[in-house]
């Protein structure tokens, strides 16, 4: 699964637990990352903002007994990626003509690479619990697979067991429409597939949602986070009013 993940993130890392996290990431880049947040604040601001929420992610994400796998995009800015978030991560790339060709060939790959329970997770919910991840997991123990749906009509979290995979799940959907948690849920029912379903989460795509974030965020555990102190400093452009 690794490129260029260094010997502690290789085979050692991979035989030390059968669960595997993959984290999917863009390439920190200009104009290309949260691009409807960018349509409100300039690309500068909007990359940083993306940025944080990785690396705050990442942090809630070490907590757990599981491999994390940052799978990033595009292929060819491994090292920009590697650059940015350190050589000590494993690291695999996210290969398919779009979002669910992607996901489904991730699942593959980790499959193959030995683990037998894996969870695809979004990279645009900055303060995600840890508990959430844990009881993703849980839940495999007696689901065919689990999701966690979204405010906006996505999902932030899909998992699997290597026995219960289902590729049919990532074929003729809508992506980045309202319709995907719906659809997806659809495609479980006609296969009889035994769900767990997460608590309902806000990810972070609209500039309402960045607003509603920072509000909530001073009240919780994520009030030393990277995103809530960039956007404490950014107060006057995010036009946000308490």
């Amino acid at each position: 699964m690794n490129r260029k993940a260094t010997p502690a993130n290789s085979m050692d890392l991979r035989k030390a637990s059968s669960r595997c996290v993959l984290l999917f990431t863009r390439a920190p880049e200009k104009g290309k990352v949260k691009t409807r947040l960018s349509t409100h604040l300039n690309d500068e601001i909007t990359l940083n903002l993306y940025k944080c929420f990785v690396t705050d992610l990442i942090e809630n994400l070490k907590v757990g007994e599981y491999t994390l796998v940052i799978a990033f995009y595009p292929v060819e800015l491994e090292d920009k990626v590697i650059s940015w978030l350190g050589s000590e991560h494993s690291y695999t790339p996210q290969v398919g003509r779009h979002l669910g060709e992607r996901m489904e060939n991730a699942f593959r790959e980790a499959f193959l690479n030995g683990f037998s329970e894996v969870l695809v997770l979004g990279s645009d919910i900055p303060d995600l619990a840890p508990s959430v991840i844990d009881k993703a997991f849980e839940a495999l123990r007696n689901h065919y697979a689990v999701i966690g749906p979204c405010f906006d009509g996505g999902y932030y979290l899909i998992g699997f067991t290597m026995k219960t995979f289902l590729p049919d799940i990532f074929k003729g959907i809508q992506w980045s429409t309202e319709r995907v948690f719906k659809d997806t849920m659809g495609v479980f029912s006609k296969k009889g597939y035994k769900v767990h379903v997460l608590p309902k989460l806000r990810d972070i795509d609209r500039i309402e949602d960045l607003k509603a974030f920072y509000k909530e965020s001073k009240k919780t555990g994520c009030k030393y986070s990277k995103t809530l102190s960039y956007l404490s400093s950014i107060e006057d452009v995010l036009g946000y009013e308490d």
